[in-house]
């Protein structure tokens, strides 16, 4: 396993085309616990909010509820370890660590990624704090996205590379991680444009 970081970058007026070559990109993912609604629902926001403009959909899939026979051009396996809620918060120090890895063999990036929710909590309680109860999962749920959409810009620019800055870089701070807007820079977001993986697996995988 190699440990990969978050992204960041928009051109405008380039999502319709980038949408009339490529298809939605299915996202299957499964929890060891299921998040709350607001959590999902901020998380998906996210990473949708920092990719569409590049061009990049998804189509989100439950990998536990999944038949096994569809069809995917495109895609990518997602695991959230641990537990994806705000419960118990402490208000103490930043954790340092991995937040989120995908996968690497010999050399190849795999599109199977995981992200860390306790990991991630852990390091944003302090901050989650700072805000009304009412905002937490939101913005607990956006920086899970945040790190997801690092974590894709790995697979779909296919390179093990970070930048100096925005979503791509190599490791995040809290302000990141729960600031307004966080996106890609340039480089990076030229990278998930023409960088493309040639699609290696065309139906749903099995089980991790």
């Amino acid at each position: 396993l190699v440990l990969f970081c978050l992204l960041a970058g928009v051109f405008p007026g380039w999502s319709e085309t980038r949408e009339a070559m490529f298809a939605p990109i299915t996202l299957y993912t499964q929890f060891e616990q299921a998040p709350p609604d607001g959590v999902l629902e901020a998380l998906q926001d996210e990473v949708e909010s920092i990719m569409a403009p590049i061009g990049l959909r998804f189509e989100w899939r439950d990998l536990g509820k999944g038949g096994g026979h569809e069809v995917s051009a495109e895609l990518a396996v997602v695991t959230f370890k641990g537990r994806c809620d705000i419960a118990r918060l402490l208000a103490r120090g930043r954790f340092e660590g991995k937040l989120g890895w995908t996968h690497v063999s010999d050399g190849q990036i795999l599109p199977f990624t995981d992200v860390s929710c306790d990991q991630v909590r852990e390091f944003v309680q302090t901050g989650l704090l700072t805000f009304p109860a009412e905002d937490r999962e939101e913005k607990y749920g956006r920086a899970l996205g945040r790190v997801l959409a690092h974590e894709l810009y790995h697979i779909f620019a296919n390179t093990m590379r970070h930048g100096s800055m925005g979503v791509a870089k190599e490791s995040y701070s809290v302000q990141d991680l729960l600031a307004d807007d966080f996106q890609f820079e340039a480089k990076e977001t030229q990278m998930l444009r023409t960088n493309r993986p040639k699609p290696a697996v065309d139906s749903t995988p099995g089980m991790m």
